[in-house]
């Protein structure tokens, strides 16, 4: 979900295939020069590409039965996107890069329906900056997931992991 170009699940997707583990590779994103981009990716693995806003995108089928899904939501703040690198602000589509006002808009959009989306023993994974990843977690809390924080210092990655029960 916010697949963008789609790095994100073909990194995960290649990532299983090495551990011997094959996946249904899904995206969607609302962004039509993203989703060009993630069909160039993902489609020689078999991925499927779907444009729409979130959850609209996504086929019923797969209602009730997903096992990760990742969301690489937009996560700045709406006032500190300014103060981005402009290689980002001035070139990626404003929607890919404003969270509203916290950052957190789109998460709460995601968070508020995943439980329904994902299998029993299902995860959202989202990443997130340091500082508002606590948030994040009570988010995917008042979803209705169990959720905690991972940290890769050696990457400089926070990411938040919610869990249909």
């Amino acid at each position: 979900m916010c697949c963008g170009c789609g790095a994100l699940g073909l990194a995960f997707t290649k990532e299983l295939a090495a551990a011997g583990i094959r996946a249904d590779l899904w995206a969607a994103d609302i962004e039509p020069a993203a989703i060009a981009c993630a069909r160039e990716n993902l489609e020689p693995l078999g991925g499927r590409v779907f444009e729409g806003d979130l959850f609209e995108a996504v086929p019923v089928e797969l209602y009730g039965r997903v096992d990760v899904l990742l969301a690489n939501t937009p996560y700045v703040p709406s006032e500190e996107i300014a103060w981005m690198p402009p290689e980002a602000r001035d070139h990626e589509p404003r929607r890919a890069l404003d969270g509203g006002v916290d950052g957190l808009d789109v998460l709460r959009r995601i968070a508020a329906v995943a439980g329904e989306w994902l299998a029993p023993g299902g995860h959202l994974l989202v990443e997130e900056s340091e500082e508002q990843a606590p948030v994040a977690a009570e988010i995917m809390r008042a979803g209705g997931l169990a959720a905690r924080i991972a940290e890769d210092e050696e990457l400089g990655a926070t990411v938040v992991i919610g869990t249909r029960a």
